[in-house]
């Protein structure tokens, strides 16, 4: 049973949000009766509904407001986590299943800019968590260690161009840290959103960064979630980037076994971030599609891109430089999520050439 301590704070909590003109995911779902139904409910790492809601209900101002604190919670609190997914990925219904994993044929893409005129670089991104380890919040400071550990001896077994070092946050010299703030490799503490969620308790042990020499590879150790692999490089070639994220993720995952759920894909903290959790974006430069945003954002619609300034969400462009990316996640393969921001992009570049 859930303490009393911990109720009266859920329905003080619940009375807030309810009271408030939030625009919250959180707010549209979490009626009396889902409530009433999950305020009793705890998963085994004894995650409670109050561990889901609390950022949402601390920061009004969420677009979702939830967040998984284990695995498990996505099944014991599906009553409010289904209609958010729903929602957040274009109608994934609770009767869904996100398809298997499949990478696809790797050379069926290729440089989508070979001219470098338009494309800065191109990024791929996908999220993992380590099975048997619950999300940040209900971490001890003895996991974070343990998951570092298991994480950096699985890293430095990497080899060829993924062949790199891993760099611990816990005692950083200035040196490393400035060259990897240079580098906007350096991941700081989290935001307020992750703050209220209790993702950032005994900052910084467990967490660290790890990058091949080239800086063409990167992870990230316990920032939002366990494991964020990164594969990035300058201008267009989005079948070099694919190809080294394809051929390090199937390394990493002989060692180590990630979260996976059989309706939902790869579980992750954020509801935003399941299915393929992969993103796929581009910094482009557009000046003539910029002057006429709603032909850049219809295209962008037709291929379900996301549309972002430089430095991510709630930026400008800065000097004219979008960053573009595929924005479904879920119910559909890897390879198609990044086969549809490669023909978006490809789409978007003829009609800039043709302005």
């Amino acid at each position: 049973m859930v303490d009393a301590a911990t109720i009266e704070k859920l329905e003080a909590g619940f009375s807030k949000l309810q009271g408030s003109d939030s625009k919250s995911l959180l707010k549209k779902y979490l009626t009396r009766e889902v409530f009433d139904a999950l305020k009793n409910k705890k998963t085994s790492f004894g995650s409670t509904l109050l561990d889901c809601i609390q950022s949402g209900i601390e920061n009004l101002d969420s677009g979702v407001g939830i967040y998984a604190p284990d695995a498990e919670s996505y099944t014991v609190f599906a009553d409010l986590f289904d209609p958010i997914i729903e929602d957040y990925h274009n109608g994934f219904k609770k009767t869904d299943k996100h398809p298997a994993k499949n990478w696809g044929d790797v050379e069926t893409l290729g440089n989508l800019d070979p001219g470098s005129e338009f494309i800065v670089s191109t990024r791929v991104r996908c999220g993992r968590s380590m099975e048997g380890y619950p999300f940040n919040p209900c971490l001890t400071e003895a996991q974070y260690k343990e998951m570092e550990d298991k994480v950096s001896s699985t890293l430095s077994g990497l080899e060829g161009e993924l062949k790199g070092t891993f760099y611990p946050l816990t005692g950083m010299s200035k040196e490393t840290q400035q060259q990897l703030i240079d580098d906007h490799f350096l991941f700081k503490e989290g935001d307020r959103f992750l703050q209220a969620a209790n993702a950032c308790r005994f900052w910084p042990t467990g967490r660290g960064i790890y990058h091949n020499e080239n800086k063409t590879f990167l992870v990230w150790c316990n920032e939002e979630d366990h494991l964020r692999i990164i594969s990035m490089q300058m201008g267009g070639d989005l079948k070099q980037v694919y190809k080294r994220l394809v051929t390090a993720v199937n390394d990493i995952e002989k060692r180590i076994p990630f979260s996976h759920n059989d309706r939902l894909g790869f579980l992750t903290f954020c509801p935003t971030n399941l299915g393929t959790t992969v993103r796929a974006s581009v910094h482009i430069k557009l000046p003539k599609l910029a002057a006429d945003k709603a032909k850049l954002e219809e295209v962008a619609s037709k291929y379900h891109l996301q549309v972002r300034g430089t430095r991510g969400e709630h930026t400008e462009a800065e000097g004219g430089v979008y960053d573009i990316s595929n924005k479904r996640r879920m119910g559909l393969t890897e390879y198609d999520a990044v086969k549809e921001m490669y023909d978006g992009i490809a789409e978007l570049i003829k009609i800039e050439k043709s302005l």
